[in-house]
């Protein structure tokens, strides 16, 4: 609770306490008194109802987990100069300027990209990611612990708390992994949408310039 909203309630309760004494202690109760016993406990009612309001205008913000890995940047070998410097341009965006702790870029079974704390275990997209091939639309995991399935994410850090996932067209994803529950706001998902879509025209025009590595299976293929 937010230091405003703490003192808030603790006036309230205050007032609350000190009208119920004076109640209590009261030898008669005229008229006038039972106004002011009124007034006094609304005013507390008030308070403490500003400092709810207040609380839930303001929350306190989750704590960053306690994540493994190591700080890195990765790409594939053989990628295209101009496709190199979107994935590093866009990867670095949204680790400095949002709650990612990491990225990874999958592109036609290739590993694209890891940026951030990152894993050397191979990915392989599994349910999720195919869900949000099918929908055509980002699905974020605010809270990972209350989603089964949340293992498909493992490969690209272990214990992530939040994850946002991309489709890029029919052919990959971007994965977003947070420092914390509830981390990523609406404006990172616009964000991420706008971005992804710029990213996969890019993969579309130099598609030739991609490795011809075997790419990686599909989680049931």
């Amino acid at each position: 609770m937010p230091g405003s909203a703490r003192l808030s309630l603790i006036a309230g309760v205050l007032v609350l306490t000190l009208s119920l004494v004076n109640a209590l202690t009261a030898g008669e109760f005229p008229p006038s008194l039972q106004r002011a016993e009124v007034l006094a406990g609304l005013s507390a009612v008030g308070l403490m109802l500003i400092a709810v309001l207040w609380t839930r205008a303001i929350p306190r913000p989750a704590e960053a987990a306690q994540l493994s890995g190591e700080q890195g940047l990765r790409f594939i070998e053989g990628l295209d100069e101009a496709l190199t410097l979107e994935l590093a341009w866009g990867s670095h965006q949204f680790l400095t300027a949002t709650s990612a702790a990491s990225m990874l870029v999958m592109w036609d079974g290739h590993v694209l990209l890891r940026r951030g704390l990152i894993t050397a275990d191979s990915f392989v997209p599994g349910p999720i990611c195919q869900r949000a091939t099918q929908r055509q639309e980002l699905i974020s995991l605010v809270k990972t612990a209350l989603y089964p399935g949340r293992e498909e994410f493992d490969p690209v850090l272990p214990g992530l708390p939040s994850v946002m996932v991309q489709p890029l067209g029919q052919r990959g994803w971007v994965v977003l992994g947070g420092w914390s529950e509830r981390c990523f706001t609406r404006s990172d998902e616009r964000w991420l949408a706008g971005w992804s879509e710029r990213l996969r025209r890019t993969l579309d025009s130099v598609g030739a310039g991609l490795p011809v590595s075997p790419p990686v299976p599909q989680s049931g293929s």
